[in-house]
């Protein structure tokens, strides 16, 4: 089983004056995955960049490094993807094992830790907007008692995420503080991520943040609307037996075949769609349209 998307990515900055120079890293290539695999991709850059540059980040996520060195007043970047993603296996979380033992070998000891071991490491530790707190370990308590499979209990987690915060377009920005965010019980995707992220590697376990796109539905008889979707986060969790296993903490679900893949990394901050530094330009607010359209 499988399911085709087209995707289209559309960024406008408008400045109130003129950018004389700008740097700019984009996050708009999806990763290869064994659960999906990009047909046909294109970048529209415009004023056409000085130079451009396609490469990995240290986290493996295909980036493209952009130059412009003319004055420009408008910056528009528009990704068009053609996505085919695969079923994913169900795993049996009962095949984990219990969380504590995970979080024991995980911690640095005099024994070398494999390959796989070491890259789980490196999203066990506090990161630019994932604060590590004792609130966050009280937070998850009872979805994490003694001897739980870790599986079963990031499970629980999710649900209890799920189950306690609403979803409020209106209620945080990218800069809001995880302990309001668990203080006022509401935000958006990328809160409840970070805020799972939190409670996990709390407990010395390894989660990494993913970036992508989720194929949402309109209401009964209405038509999709063009630009009307948006980016969408979840949260990877890294399992000895099973791998990372994905976890959606905004739909209280795995994600499967209506979950596009884009990058991954400690947070937000190490895979934004777009970021940079510009000379000039004065006030001004990114316009961004996301549409997620099946294909026959």
């Amino acid at each position: 089983m499988n399911a085709l998307y087209q995707i289209l990515h559309d960024t406008c900055y408008r400045y109130d004056n003129p950018v004389s120079l700008a740097q700019q890293l984009a996050h708009l290539w999806p990763r290869e995955c064994a659960w999906q695999r990009c047909t046909e991709r294109q970048l529209l850059i415009s004023p056409q960049p000085t130079t451009r540059r396609d490469e990995l980040d240290v986290f493996g996520n295909p980036l493209t490094r952009l130059a412009f060195e003319r004055p420009h007043d408008q910056l528009q970047v528009n990704a068009r993807l053609t996505m085919e993603v695969l079923a994913r296996p169900a795993p049996d979380f009962n095949l984990s094992a219990a969380w504590e033992l995970t979080r024991n070998a995980l911690t640095y000891s005099s024994q070398p830790l494999s390959g796989e071991w070491l890259e789980a490491c490196r999203y066990r530790f506090q990161s630019p907007y994932v604060h590590l707190k004792r609130s966050f370990v009280e937070f998850s308590e009872s979805c994490f008692p003694p001897g739980r499979p870790l599986l079963l209990g990031v499970q629980a987690l999710m649900e209890k995420i799920f189950d306690e915060f609403t979803f409020d377009a209106e209620a945080t920005q990218v800069a809001t503080p995880l302990v309001e965010v668990l203080e006022r019980r509401r935000g958006v995707c990328q809160d409840f991520a970070h805020l799972m992220l939190a409670c996990v590697r709390s407990r010395g376990l390894a989660a990494r943040y993913v970036s992508g796109y989720l194929l949402t539905r309109p209401p009964p008889g209405q038509p999709r609307l063009i630009g009307a979707d948006a980016s969408h986060a979840w949260v990877s969790v890294f399992c000895p037996v099973l791998g990372w296993v994905d976890f959606d903490p905004t739909n209280n679900v795995q994600p499967a075949l209506e979950h596009i893949t884009l990058a991954w990394g400690r947070d937000f901050s190490d895979v934004s769609p777009l970021r940079g530094v510009i000379l000039g330009g004065g006030r001004h607010d990114p316009e961004v349209r996301v549409t997620v359209m099946p294909l026959e």
